[in-house]
C-alpha cells in the first residue's frame, strides 16, 4: 500500500539553499535539525522532530570539504536510530564519484567506499543526478535513482535556436552524454581529444570533428578547474567555430576557475545549482534542479513512476 502520511524534507548546512527551493517546489516545508559543533571540530547533528514510521528525505550534495559527506552519514544514522521507515539520501552532486575504478596500482575505489558508508549510515534509497560514471549505480545494493539535467538542460538549448548548432564533448569520456543530445537534437558531434600529465592538467588536446562555421555547444557532468573546458573553447574558436558554450551539471569551480572562464572566448557556462557558486560571472548562468527532484521526491513518496524523467 502506499504510504499516505506526510513525508519528511531536512537539509544539510551545504545545501540549504537547494533545499529550500525543493521544499518549496514539494509543497511543504524542512524540518527542522540542530547542528551542535564541539571545540575540536567535531559535530552533531539532531532532528527536532519525530521521525518513527516516516519516510525521510536528506537533502545535501557531498562537495568539498568532506564534512559534507560526513554530516549527510551522520544525518542518515541518526534518522535510522529515529526509527525513520525509509531514509531517502537525496545527493544532487556525488562527490568522490571521479574515483570510480583502479588507474594506477595501489589507489582507492573511493566512490564505492561512499556507497558503502551510505547503506552501511542506513540509507534505504540513494538519488542523484549526472554521475560522473553511470556504473557506479551498481556500487549500491539499494535503488539508485540517477536523473539527467538533460531534462532541462535540452530545452534551454533549443530556446536559443542556434543554426548550425555542434554538440561537443570536452573529453572522450563524455562521449556518450554528447551523442545522447546530439541525438536528440539532431545535431553532429564533436569530440575533443586529450592527453593528461596528470590530475587537474591537460598536456595535449585535439578535436575530433569539424567546428568551422558552427556554434558549439559543450557538454559535461561537472566543471573543476576550468582548464579542459577553456582549452577546449579556445582551440574549437581556432579551428573556425562561430560561438562556443557550455552546459555542465555541476560547478565545482576550483582555484581561479571563475577567473579563466571569464577571460575565455565561452559565449556562457551555464549549470545547475546543485553546488553553490563560490562567485558570481555575467558569463555563468544558474539553472535549478529543484522542480526535478521535488517532482522526483513526490513519485517516490507515492510509489509513482519516475522514467519519465530520464531523457538521456
Amino acid at each position: 500500500m502506499p504510504d499516505t502520511s506526510e513525508a519528511k524534507l531536512f537539509a544539510c548546512s551545504q545545501s540549504e539553499e537547494l533545499a529550500r527551493k525543493i521544499a518549496a517546489h514539494y509543497g511543504q516545508p524542512l524540518g527542522k535539525v540542530e547542528i551542535q559543533r564541539f571545540a575540536d571540530g567535531e559535530f552533531r547533528p539532531s532532528f527536532k522532530e519525530s521521525l518513527r514510521g516516516k519516510r525521510v528525505f536528506i537533502i545535501g550534495s557531498t562537495f568539498a570539504p568532506t564534512d559534507n559527506l560526513m554530516q549527510m552519514l551522520l544525518m542518515i544514522d541518526a534518522a535510522k536510530r529515529a526509527s525513520a521507515q525509509y531514509i531517502n539520501a537525496v545527493i544532487p552532486y556525488f562527490g568522490w564519484a571521479r574515483q570510480d575504478r583502479k588507474d594506477e596500482p595501489r589507489v582507492p575505489i573511493a566512490a564505492k567506499l561512499v556507497a558503502s558508508m551510505l547503506e552501511t549510515a542506513g540509507a534505504s534509497r540513494v538519488v542523484t543526478m549526472d554521475l560522473h560514471a553511470d556504473p557506479i549505480q551498481g556500487f549500491f545494493e539499494i535503488p539508485v535513482d540517477h536523473l539527467y539535467s538533460s531534462t532541462f538542460f535540452i530545452p534551454y538549448i533549443e530556446k536559443l535556436n542556434l543554426d548550425n548548432l555542434v554538440i561537443a564533448s570536452p573529453d572522450m569520456g563524455g562521449a556518450k552524454r554528447a551523442h545522447a543530445y546530439a541525438k536528440y537534437l539532431k545535431a553532429d558531434v564533436v569530440i575533443s581529444y586529450k592527453q593528461r600529465l596528470r590530475a587537474n592538467e591537460v598536456s595535449y588536446m585535439q578535436i575530433i570533428g569539424d567546428v568551422k562555421d558552427k556554434n558549439v555547444v559543450l557538454v559535461d557532468d561537472l566543471v573543476d578547474t576550468g582548464r579542459t573546458l577553456v582549452k577546449a573553447a579556445n582551440l574549437m574558436m581556432e579551428q573556425g567555430a562561430r560561438s562556443v558554450r557550455a552546459v555542465i551539471t555541476h560547478p565545482v569551480l576550483s582555484g581561479n576557475a571563475v577567473e579563466l572562464i571569464e577571460n575565455s572566448p565561452l559565449e556562457e557556462l551555464v549549470v545547475t545549482d546543485s553546488i553553490p557558486l563560490k562567485a558570481l560571472s555575467n558569463k555563468i548562468k544558474v539553472l535549478t534542479c529543484a522542480p526535478l527532484f521535488a517532482e522526483v521526491m513526490h513519485n517516490i513518496h507515492s510509489h509513482k513512476s519516475i522514467s519519465k524523467k530520464f531523457i538521456m
